[in-house]
């Protein structure tokens, strides 16, 4: 197990002529970014092409999720690769030019993509269906046609079943894929499913603008983004036109910007890219509502997108998710947890939940017995 020691590279980073632009020297993310962001346009587009980018969404295409999949299939592919990925959506108002489902089909059409990379290399990753169609939502979402807004109980229980779920049938390590404004209550649904089973996994939650937040900032590079990403706008319209251009339509696209009320310059947008000392979620009060400020469903210029703007943040999210799915499964190969010290159950009382499901003397979580303070399930 590799374990890279913090305080050797705290003070050395690669530049990139951008003061707000630098990346970790001597980690795996660091080099990895890097590297992308010097690579050619060429080398940009053989990275998609090695990803099926783009590709029809696989939503409904046999094989390709768990949902979609004969069961002897999925089992023999989960054997040598018990990574999970989950999409996460939601019904959202995008736009007049965008679909309400543009969330959704970034995660699910990525997920697929790293399916199909892993799949062509011998150990193809697994694809769960969407765990969420519809969303949580901040309160400035209210009231705005198009948009479908779960309770956020609702959505923090669906997240905990779900991974409760999976991790029965063998699917021990998860990634949720994320795009959409409602990561407070995933993160709340990871640390309760934990604090809840007390069950040995590695479960993750992957916010994939944020994770290549760097790649969204604006530069005076070829085919670079001109305005910061915020919602259904330049940077949102761009990754929609490179994965899914039929379900845009950039003849009717209009550009919206609210009018500034108070706090400006606190709260950062949404992939945080300012390193202002707020994130968006963070507080409320401070702009307008969303139907009466920006009833357009839109926070930006859209009418600038291309899908060349999204070729290099794409091809770098692609890439890291691959690199997160290699350095768990050389940790921790298929079938394998980290167990000790990871939970306050004993080995001993795991043994039977963590056989292969079905087997002979395995057990059900519905078999666990509650432990602890956090016993509600």
């Amino acid at each position: 197990m590799k374990h890279e020691d913090a305080t050797l590279h705290r003070e050395e980073w690669h530049e990139t002529g951008y003061p707000t632009i630098v990346f970790e020297k001597g980690t795996s993310v660091g080099e990895l970014k890097k590297t992308v962001w010097d690579a050619t346009d060429a080398e940009i587009d053989a990275i998609l092409a090695d990803y099926g980018i783009p590709s029809p969404s696989e939503l409904g295409k046999p094989g390709c999720y768990i949902q979609t999949t004969v069961r002897a299939e999925a089992i023999a592919k989960r054997q040598k690769n018990d990574i999970v990925l989950v999409p996460i959506g939601s019904t959202e108002n995008h736009g007049i030019h965008a679909n309400n489902g543009l969330d959704l089909f970034m995660c699910s059409q990525m997920s697929e993509a790293v399916r199909r990379y892993t799949r062509d290399r011998g150990y193809e990753v697994s694809v769960a269906m969407p765990a969420l169609i519809y969303g949580g939502h901040p309160y400035h979402h209210l009231g705005m046609a198009g948009t479908v807004i779960l309770p956020e109980d609702t959505v923090r229980e669906t997240i905990i079943y779900t991974l409760l779920g999976l991790w029965d049938d063998g699917y021990r390590k998860i990634i949720l894929v994320n795009n959409h404004g409602h990561r407070w209550m995933l993160e709340s649904a990871i640390q309760e499913f934990f604090k809840r089973y007390q069950l040995p996994a590695i479960v993750s939650l992957v916010e994939w603008h944020r994770a290549v937040r760097e790649f969204f900032v604006p530069t005076d590079r070829p085919n670079s983004l001109q305005t910061h990403f915020i919602h259904a706008d330049e940077a949102e319209t761009s990754v929609g036109l490179l994965l899914f251009p039929d379900m845009i339509d950039m003849d009717i696209v209009v550009d919206a910007t609210p009018i500034a009320y108070t706090l400006q310059g606190h709260y950062d947008n949404s992939v945080d890219t300012l390193r202002r000392p707020h994130s968006w979620s963070e507080g409320q009060g401070h702009n307008h509502i969303e139907r009466f400020a920006t009833p357009e469903a839109v926070i930006g210029h859209p009418s600038l997108a291309t899908a060349a703007k999204a070729k290099r943040p794409v091809a770098m999210f692609l890439k890291y998710l691959t690199l997160m799915i290699d350095e768990i499964l050389e940790d921790f190969p298929a079938g394998q947890v980290p167990v000790e010290g990871f939970t306050f159950r004993s080995r001993e009382e795991l043994e039977p939940y963590l056989r292969e499901p079905m087997s002979d003397g395995w057990k059900s979580v519905h078999e666990l017995p509650k432990w602890g303070i956090f016993d509600r399930g």
